[in-house]
Order: structure tokens, then sequence, then C-alpha cells
């Protein structure tokens, strides 16, 4: 078996590795760089069979739906069968009607159940669910001719799934010839040091919600899983109920759990910014509407509402609360990776803050493993090989881990 990173091996984002044995393929993500412009067709790599139709190209894994690990599915030929997990699969399709083209409905294909084999020409794929900041993300076990490579994905253990990590590395699927790990900590946190758990993020939002007088507006992602139980659970504490739109809603819906907050809960209400409802009359979602409408409040009730409420907030709601004059008191949440914030496209939206004078603060952990638990993990499968994958820092891993092999983007090496 013969591997090649085609981008990852000296940054985060964009992943993208091709397996080939006996001359069929395989590829391991197609991500979006994180500093893409808005064209991605650029980034896309000089892999044959991605335009033009290929028999020895087989298909795309996708290990989570995080746009730096599929974002580039957009510019590809749409008959490629990809893997991904089943509500990985049911989230991005209910997401793509609300977002950029970048997003997309991914092809069938084969579908990932953790810990049960698939069988794709000469490979042998077993997936294994994982603790990420992405809901239904996957480590991929690759076999083919008696050789293993795992694919780490990304992943933490100080999640809301961490004994999906526990788990792992009490009964790891070792020892594996090739370790593809990711390092994304590296240089962003020194090796004693922890990220906060997301039972840590919960407690500061109950905090922040108890003291607020006004409506509290968390800032995150709603593909964001484990935060929006955080959300909602600090919610309960602290008296509040909260508030999402439809996008939310079809998220929350798309991952077929019921123990996840769901538009129909008593302490979950609906309310659709004007730039939402004119997409609802664009593209006629009014099935969509009714199906998550039981608690449905208008802009009229934000203002009685909003001492008891936190919003699921995005930028598109700020023309909706200052015309419902309802920011007496409003605390600001920022609740994701800080780099967005640094873009032009914010701008706008601190602009606002600072005009209504709301105050803001900035509650987040990392979707991605400290360095004690990467050690955790590597030690775990027993590699013959560890390559460094999605980090900035490759140079770091010697020092870290036994048996490292570094190699550059587009360079094969075999198993």
């Amino acid at each position: 078996m013969r591997v090649c990173i085609h981008r990852g091996s000296k940054q985060i984002g964009g992943n993208c590795v091709e397996v080939e044995n006996n001359g069929q393929r395989l590829l391991i993500d197609l991500g979006l760089p994180l500093d893409a412009e808005e064209d991605g067709s650029q980034y896309l790599p000089q892999i044959q069979g991605l335009k033009e139709k290929d028999p020895t190209l087989l298909g795309i894994l996708v290990s989570h739906p995080h746009l730096d690990h599929f974002g580039l599915l957009s510019y590809i030929d749409q008959e490629i069968p990809i893997g991904i997990g089943v509500a990985a699969r049911k989230i991005m399709t209910a997401a793509a009607p609300f977002l950029p083209n970048s997003w997309i409905s991914p092809t069938m294909g084969w579908d990932f159940v953790s810990e049960e084999t698939i069988n794709i020409g000469p490979f042998r794929i077993t997936p294994f669910l994982i603790d990420h900041s992405a809901y239904d993300a996957y480590s991929l076990l690759i076999q083919a001719q008696g050789k293993r490579l795992f694919y780490s994905g990304d992943f933490r253990a100080h999640g809301r799934k961490f004994p999906l990590f526990e788990r792992f590395v009490s009964n790891p699927p070792s020892p594996v010839d090739a370790l593809l790990v990711e390092g994304s900590t590296l240089g962003r946190l020194d090796e004693d040091k922890h990220s906060p758990s997301e039972a840590d993020i919960e407690t500061e939002f109950v905090r922040i919600f108890t003291e607020a007088e006004g409506i509290v507006m968390v800032h995150t992602s709603a593909q964001n899983i484990d935060r929006i139980v955080s959300i909602f659970r600090a919610c309960k504490k602290s008296g509040r109920r909260l508030v999402i739109d439809l996008y939310a809603a079809a998220i929350l819906e798309a991952t077929g759990n019921p123990r996840i907050p769901q538009s129909d809960w008593p302490d979950v209400v609906l309310y659709i910014p004007q730039a939402q409802r004119i997409q609802i009359k664009n593209n006629a979602w009014f099935d969509l509407l009714r199906r998550h409408s039981a608690h449905r409040i208008f802009i009229e009730n934000l203002k009685d509402l909003s001492r008891k409420s936190v919003l699921l907030f995005r930028p598109v709601h700020r023309v909706d609360l200052t015309k419902a004059d309802c920011l007496d008191g409003a605390v600001y949440v920022y609740s994701q990776w800080e780099g967005y914030w640094e873009r032009e496209s914010f701008r706008g939206l601190c602009s606002w803050l600072q005009e209504h004078k709301i105050s803001d603060r900035h509650i987040h952990t990392s979707g991605h493993a400290n360095i004690a638990d990467l050690k955790r993990f590597v030690a775990a499968l027993s590699p013959v090989k560890v390559i460094p994958i999605h980090t900035f820092m490759p140079e770091r891993y010697p020092a870290l881990f036994a048996n490292v092999e570094l190699h550059n983007d587009g360079e094969w090496w075999e198993i």
C-alpha cells in the first residue's frame, strides 16, 4: 500500500490523503484550507479522477463534517462515491440549502457505522467513532495486503463524548504499520496544559446566564452539537429558554438523536430572523417551517422575553434585535475558534456591538486533543511509524513520539 499526503503535512486544515494498492485508489478527506479565498476550486489537488471519470478512483472517505475536511467536494465529479457517518451525511444535507456553495450534500456511497468494516475494492475500512467538536466524527483504519494504516482524523478527549476516547485507548486496533495523527494543538498549548472540558464550558455559561440582566447572545456553530447541549443545559440551570432559528432546528433534527435538544422541547423556542424569512419564502420551505413551529415567537415578543432568553446568535440576527429594542443589558458570548474573529467579515459585527454598548465574552474550548492525550492515543496504537498531519509543527513530533517519519505534501511513500 502506498500513501501520499496531498495537503496537511505542514498545515492545519485542507486535509487530503491518497492511498493506493495495486493501481486502485481511495482519498481520505478533501478539505478546503482554512485561509482559502472565496473560489475554492484553485485548491483542488491534481489527482487523477476528481473531475474526469477514472475507475481506479474508488471513492472519498470523509472523516467528519468540517469544511477543512470536505469543503472541496463541490468542485469534483458528483458521481464519485462518498463514505461518511450516517448522521454526518444527514447534517450536511440539512445544512446545504442554508449555506454557500462550498457546503454540499455528499454523494451517496458508504455509511460509516463505528467498528463495522466496509470492503471497497482491495481495501478494508473500519471507522471508529471519536470525540470531536463535529458531530459523528471518525478515525479510520485502512487495510490492504496485510498492511494497516490508521488515520486519526480530528479528535479530543475533553468533549461530551470523552468516554469514546477512553474506550478506544483501552481497546485499540493495534498494532498498526503507520499512523497519520493530527497535531493541531502543537504550538498552541504547552505540554502540561489542558483545554477546558465541555463541562467547564457549561459551568461558565451558567454563571454568565445567571448574572446577565438582558438577553444573552451566544455566537457558535449550530453544528457544534456538544456546545448546543452545553448551552441548553446552562439555560435549564439558570431559568432561561433557548432561542434557535430554522437552520439550527434543521441541524438538530438531522442528528436523529432524541437526547439532543429539539425545536419542540418545552424550553426551546423558534425565532425566524427577517433574512431567513426571505430564504423561506424564496425557497418555499413552508413544510420545514411548519415542522418546527410548535413554539415559534415573533419580533414583538423579543423584548418581553429577552431577560429570560439565550439566543443562538448569528450575525443575521442584528437587524431584528435592533428593531425589537431588546438590547438593554444584553451580553454577547463568542464561542468559536478565535481565528474567525480576526477576519474582515467580523468587522461589522464588532462595530454593532460597540454601537449598542454590548459587553462581550469569549468562552470556548478546542476540538483537538491536548498533548498528553495525543501521547496516550499514539501509545495505544503502538505504530511502527508515526506521520504528522493537520499540524503547523511536524518538527515537534520526534520529541513527543517514537518512530516518527516526516513526509512532505505530494510525496509518495510505502507502508
